[in-house]
């Protein structure tokens, strides 16, 4: 099911041009009536699910890098065992296989088994499912991270949150409907938020930015939200002037996209100036809450001002929340930097979860943390390589089934061998989580019908509640 708009601004003139003339009165009477209701609504306004969703809204805790699931969520035992042995995938013996340095302790009355590096993060193992089976097609940062992202590894693609706004709306006319926190600026940039050829509009609002090495550049704001020239009331009828000018433009050239996002835009960001600038101060919070993320810890302090963000972000409506944080990618230094990455994120992700439990938000809220792939089990150096053939990532609320693990990699962790999840099944459950048909929402664009799993895809029912 094509799912754009039933018409275009020009279709939609011409049907009142024929009512008007008084042709086809009756067959065109109810869809004029649809399209005016429609266009008073706006293309962002809430629209009607596929079907009876579990989930409202998503925050992706995207570690960029890849996490290495050996260390983190995936204990190997055999690799343990064999520790300095030649590696059993290395031709001439010179790759030696490497167990984790790390303890792994069971969790919850599931007894899901985590790191230690991740102690409070395996406090929540009953709310979560682990994926210790998912898969990706390249092993290189860039491709698999535009993939993860946006379902393709080779192709200008609209991102998950796009397609999210595109199919469901957003509940909030004052904020935007998808988000990117601190999004990176390399493997991809933009393309992680973008929204291709869907309508500009669908496209996330980026606060803050990653630098190429996961250093934050910037503050967690958006600058010139407020108009300090002119007052409301002058701003308004400057928008309507230029407006104006906008939809006679489009009105020349029928089909637009630029115009199109160009309009929407305007009006979101003079409404942004309502409510953005308060739900970006979270100094307002309380003291505990403060704590509870880690905020004023050096180490804990921007991961927990993003998550603390994610939640308020959330409450206030926002449909697609995404969070960065990196660099994961620990080819040497592993034994250095895994446990740095982990203390900081893994109270503020642990903070998110009991916040939004307490706020009864989870069970709507559907939270997924993971990178573009996983680790190698055997070592480089003191580190690990790429590995997209077997990664771990874990997904809590929102009817995902709790005290799970789904899948299995082989007994060095180097493969998927039981209940394999591509991205293309991973993007497909997310969507029906949402409430939507991966198969029905469609965009056309260069002539067929395009969606974000292209021509794959299961959903993975085992994993949803």
């Amino acid at each position: 099911m094509n799912m754009e708009p039933l018409c275009t601004p020009l279709s939609r003139r011409s049907v009142l041009q024929q009512l008007s003339s008084g042709f086809g009165y009756l067959a065109f009477a109810g869809l004029a009536q649809e399209s005016v209701r429609a266009e008073n609504a706006g293309p962002l306004a809430p629209k009607a699910p596929h079907f009876t969703p579990k989930a409202k809204r998503v925050i992706f805790l995207c570690m960029n890098g890849a996490p290495s699931h050996l260390d983190l969520l995936d204990p190997k035992p055999r690799l343990l065992e064999d520790d300095g042995k030649p590696s059993p995938k290395a031709r001439n013996g010179a790759v030696r296989l490497m167990g984790s340095p790390w303890k792994f302790n069971r969790m919850g009355r599931c007894g899901t088994e985590f790191s230690e590096l991740l102690p409070e993060t395996g406090k929540h193992a009953d709310s979560m499912c682990v994926i210790r089976s998912m898969q990706t097609d390249v092993p290189a940062h860039g491709p698999a991270s535009i993939q993860l992202h946006t379902g393709s590894a080779q192709f200008v693609r609209p991102s998950l949150g796009a397609w999210t706004l595109y199919g469901l709306g957003t509940v909030s006319e004052n904020l935007p409907g998808f988000i990117s926190l601190s999004a990176p600026a390399n493997n991809g940039g933009a393309q992680k938020y973008g929204s291709a050829f869907l309508p500009a509009f669908y496209q996330g609002t980026p606060i803050g930015a990653l630098g190429p090495f996961g250093k934050a550049v910037g503050e967690l704001k958006l600058n010139n939200v407020a108009n300090t020239k002119l007052s409301a009331a002058q701003q308004r009828a400057q928008i309507d002037l230029v407006q104006a000018l906008n939809r006679e433009r489009l009105g020349r050239d029928v089909v637009n996209p630029q115009v199109e996002g160009l309009i929407e835009s305007l009006e979101l960001g003079f409404r942004m100036q309502s409510e953005m600038p308060s739900l970006l101060d979270w100094s307002t919070e309380s003291e505990a809450t403060k704590q509870l993320y880690g905020i004023g810890d050096e180490a804990t302090d921007f991961m927990g001002r993003q998550c603390l963000l994610a939640r308020r972000f959330a409450e206030a409506g926002v449909r697609f929340i995404q969070v960065n944080h990196g660099d994961w990618d620990d080819h040497r230094g592993l034994t250095q930097e895994l446990p740095k990455h982990c203390r900081e994120v893994d109270k503020p992700v642990a903070a998110l979860l009991t916040d939004l439990r307490s706020r009864g938000l989870l069970d709507d809220t559907l939270v997924i943390w993971g990178g573009e792939f996983g680790r190698t089990p055997h070592a480089q150096g003191n580190g690990r390589d790429h590995n997209a053939k077997g990664f771990s990532m874990w997904m809590a609320g929102g009817g995902v089934r709790g005290g799970m693990v789904h899948g299995a990699t082989d007994e060095y962790g180097y493969e998927a061998v039981e209940n394999p999840v591509h991205i293309h099944d991973w993007h497909a459950t997310i969507l029906a989580l949402l409430g939507l048909d991966h198969e029905r929402l469609t965009f056309r664009h260069a002539g067929r019908d395009f969606r974000l799993t292209d021509v794959r895809g299961n959903v993975v029912k085992a994993i949803m509640a």
